[in-house]
């Protein structure tokens, strides 16, 4: 037993002595570890979609092993989810949040992460030298930490982020009372809150500001916004050079009737800003 361990231990250090001298060929070695590695994945996967399946029922309450085979269908139509990206993306999400749209966000989504692929790949080119420890690269080893801070931090950010969802009486309450805000504008503020539109607007810090939309909390201040301009504003912005805005009267393909219009205009229009 003493005899065969101590020849596959001079095997194997002959078999390190000969990579470390002429250096291991892609083929077969690697090539063939490889091949392998890829055949155990997808035999793993296509075992676990199988369990997956023959251990559930058509009916979403005959859960099997790994869950039900069927749920209900998506609302496409629902304003009471916003979508998010994966966690991996979590920091690209957020650098949405520091470039706004629309002057900086192609730095943001664009820039920022191609210079940085760019800088990864071009590193084994332009780092030539032999030196391994760690202490003795203090260049490397401070932008490396830097990198993962940010991408940390980053990713921290944008997975406790706050969404707004919309659909919460006690905004609307909270924004009568803060703006105050008349009988007549109750409704469209109502409908303001259930529509979706602070998934770009933000009122009396309620929702995010995307897209370049403006902060909606004072809009009825400014000189010449009267509930006209906001009715025919709302129904149509493509007639105000607004291409980024969704159309929302009926008349011209939106969600909106006349009398939804006009609420959602009283209650801009009504919106002068705290005290």
């Amino acid at each position: 037993m003493s005899t065969r361990l101590e020849q596959r231990r001079a095997q194997h250090q002959r078999y390190k002595e000969d990579v470390k001298e002429h250096g291991k060929p892609f083929f077969p070695g690697a090539m063939w570890h490889d091949t392998v590695m890829s055949l155990v994945v997808v035999c793993v996967i296509i075992a676990l979609a199988s369990i997956w399946y023959f251990t559930s029922g058509e009916n979403p309450e005959d859960a099997g092993l790994l869950g039900p085979r069927y749920t209900e269908e998506a609302d496409a139509g629902t304003t009471n989810f916003i979508p998010r990206p994966d966690w991996y993306f979590y920091f690209l999400f957020y650098l949405l949040r520091i470039f706004k749209w629309p002057d900086s966000v192609i730095l943001g989504t664009v820039g920022i992460p191609t210079i940085l692929l760019m800088l990864m790949v071009g590193l084994p080119f332009f780092d030539l030298r032999r030196e391994r420890r760690l202490l003795r690269r203090p260049v490397a080893v401070v932008a490396a930490i830097l990198v993962v801070l940010s991408m940390g931090v980053l990713t921290y950010k944008g997975a406790t982020q706050e969404e707004a969802l919309g659909g919460d009486a006690t905004v609307v309450a909270d924004w009568v009372d803060r703006n105050n805000l008349p009988a007549s504008a109750r409704e469209g503020a109502t409908l303001f809150n259930e529509t979706g539109c602070q998934q770009c607007h933000v009122y009396l810090g309620s929702g995010s500001a995307n897209l370049g939309a403006p902060d909606l909390s004072d809009i009825g201040s400014l000189g010449g916004k009267t509930e006209d301009y906001f009715t025919r504003y709302v129904a149509n912005p493509r007639t105000f050079g607004n291409n980024v805005m969704p159309v929302y009267g009926q008349a011209n393909g939106g969600s909106l009737d006349d009398q939804q219009l006009g609420n959602l205009a009283k209650f801009l229009a009504a919106s002068k800003g705290e005290g």
